[in-house]
């Protein structure tokens, strides 16, 4: 056990109290009753960095939830980083399938259970434990600056005009981020690149009311089935999406860089409970979920759903999609095809109507950018091999605008796992890969000149 490690055990139960404390807040920034745990979840980071060792910790004003910001000088002349993380979650529900309170941390089998264990409070409080490690030896030779927000899982509304506003504050050589996810326990990797976004909210109009099916049926279009139709027009049998124009600025898969990394399919369909996988045709599953663009409805609604039976023809249908995008693919211009699209395609039996809801660039972080090779110096010494270069699926909008906006680069350096079900019931986090987690991190500082 070396000198690090050796710190991390004797401090890990003042550890989980504070990282516990950070949970027990609901900050579920979806939902506007919880406007006032927002603030509440802020004021606790705020605390918890100058615990760390900040020079100042403050919780700033944005047009939405609060933003902390926090920073520590050690030498006006050494380079900089910027640490981004968001202290917002996601709602928890359906509460019946968790195994525990979603909001009271629990430890069980080596894994932290509970709702942001890993997403984003359990990874963020990965880098602030690095910094007080690095603080408390003395061993800290670059400045280091954390902006917190909590609006990331609603699309970051209001960090861009943050940004805008203080660049000077924010003023940076690189950023580095905890909010992406490893190949494996056994296989660590580094996140060199992320999708873009884009989501609407589709809404189908019909006849004035609701109608009693029985009397209007076959008479009159049910904005449900309409709806329906319209979503099966948006991909073909092979899985394409058939917005025209949609694939003009889709360059091809890095199919060499994906064919080092080992996948198993016949358990990645074990693992989620599903008999056969499905996706753009001529391409691997790896390739879909990374590298390729993709549609998905994340949400569709209208008409009766309670108990027993109601029969009945529905005035409205809404659905909620999205599109997942790969870099150089420009959002904004996605949005508009697709809204245009949906348009097109409506029959004169309803009113369509596409509300854009949020959406983001895609993201490629050079593997020969120094701070990467740093991140990979610390994975290497705490996961005990090289970590693999790995494009993901998921999409943190905030970092092309980070790029946009500060003309900085950013180092994904994830620590998650895909069995740590984020976004969904019994969130969790493994303990073994916290402690080298916070080992990986104060490498990367170690490394980083």
């Amino acid at each position: 056990m070396n000198e690090i490690q050796k710190y991390i055990a004797e401090n890990e139960s003042r550890m989980m109290e504070d990282l516990f404390s950070l949970i027990r807040i609901p900050s579920i920034s979806a939902l506007p009753e919880h406007h006032d745990d927002m603030l509440a979840c802020a004021e606790r980071w705020a605390q918890l960095l100058l615990e760390a060792g900040a020079d100042e910790a403050l919780v700033m004003p944005s047009q939405g939830n609060p933003i902390v910001f926090a920073q520590k000088i050690v030498d006006p002349s050494a380079k900089t980083i910027l640490v981004y993380a968001h202290y917002d979650v996601m709602p928890a529900e359906p509460l019946e399938l968790w195994k525990s309170q979603p909001f009271e941390p629990e430890i069980r089998d080596g894994h932290i259970w509970a709702r942001g264990a890993d997403d984003d409070k359990g990874q963020s409080f990965i880098q602030v434990k690095a910094l007080q490690y690095l603080l408390k030896n003395g061993l800290l030779k670059n400045n280091v600056k954390f902006i917190f927000e909590g609006e990331e899982e609603i699309g970051s509304p209001s960090l861009e005009a943050f940004c805008e506003e203080h660049k000077e504050l924010l003023k940076s050589d690189v950023i580095l981020v905890s909010d992406t996810s490893m190949l494996g326990a056994e296989l660590s990797s580094l996140t060199t690149g992320l999708r873009g976004l884009a989501y609407w909210e589709i809404e189908v109009t019909g006849p004035n009311r609701d109608l009693h099916s029985g009397h209007f049926g076959g008479a009159v279009a049910n904005p449900i089935n309409v709806l329906c139709k319209i979503i099966s027009k948006i991909t073909d049998a092979d899985g394409r999406i058939t917005i025209p124009g949609f694939y003009e600025e889709v360059p091809q898969a890095e199919r060499e860089m994906i064919a080092r990394i080992p996948f198993d399919e016949k358990k990645y369909k074990e693992a989620i409970g599903v008999k056969e996988v499905f996706g753009e045709k001529g391409y691997s599953t790896l390739e879909r979920n990374s590298c390729r663009p993709s549609f998905d409805v994340c949400g569709i609604w209208g008409g009766y759903t309670g108990e027993g039976s109601k029969t009945v023809l529905p005035s409205k249908a809404y659905a909620k999609v999205s599109c997942r995008l790969v870099p150089h693919q420009d959002h904004h211009k996605i949005s508009q095809m697709f809204a245009d699209y949906i348009l097109s395609i409506a029959p004169d039996t309803v009113q369509v109507k596409v509300t854009p809801m949020h959406g983001g660039q895609g993201y490629v972080c050079p593997i020969s950018l120094p701070a990467y090779q740093a991140a990979e110096k610390g994975f290497e010494i705490a996961f005990g091999k090289k970590p693999l270069a790995v494009r993901r699926g998921g999409s943190i909008p905030i970092i092309s605008t980070f790029e946009q906006v500060l003309g900085v680069k950013t180092v994904l350096m994830g620590f998650g796992l895909e069995s740590d079900a984020i976004h969904s019931p019994n969130e969790n986090f493994s303990l073994d890969i916290f402690r080298k987690g916070i080992e990986a991190v104060i490498e990367f500082h170690n490394a980083f000149r």
